[in-house]
């Protein structure tokens, strides 16, 4: 059974960086395609950016783009989303999930996703 960790959040300031992790364990992650989600307080879940199992096709949320990057390891059975240029606006609980085994295709909706880790919080603030 897989079972996703996420790691790397925190506080940082307006402007700042951090990298968040999502450790696999329990099965080979490159079978799996893996997502990046998050939800703030009161807003509903957010698709934040998706990962194909070779790593070869990425997509991300409008609200992310050309400040995340999503990447992954799958000899270290792991997928990371850094995230530059931080907002308050990005202040939510990220969590990762992957799509039931072997399917291929990288979607943006959180019911696509059978496996979710417990979820790092991350906090934008001065």
């Amino acid at each position: 059974q897989l079972q996703l960790v996420e790691s790397g959040g925190g506080l940082v300031q307006p402007g700042g960086s951090l990298r968040l992790s999502c450790a696999a364990s329990g099965a080979t992650l490159d079978y799996y395609v893996i997502g990046w989600f998050r939800q703030a307080p009161a807003k509903e879940r957010e698709g934040v950016s998706c990962i194909s199992r070779r790593g070869d096709s990425t997509n991300y949320a409008d609200s992310v783009k050309g400040r995340f990057t999503i990447s992954r390891d799958n000899a270290k059975n792991t997928v990371y989303l850094q995230m530059n240029s931080l907002q308050p606006e990005d202040t939510a609980i990220y969590y990762c999930a992957a799509r039931p085994r072997l399917l291929r295709q990288c979607v943006s909706s959180g019911s696509a996703y059978d496996y979710w880790g417990q979820g790092t919080q991350v906090t934008v603030s001065s």
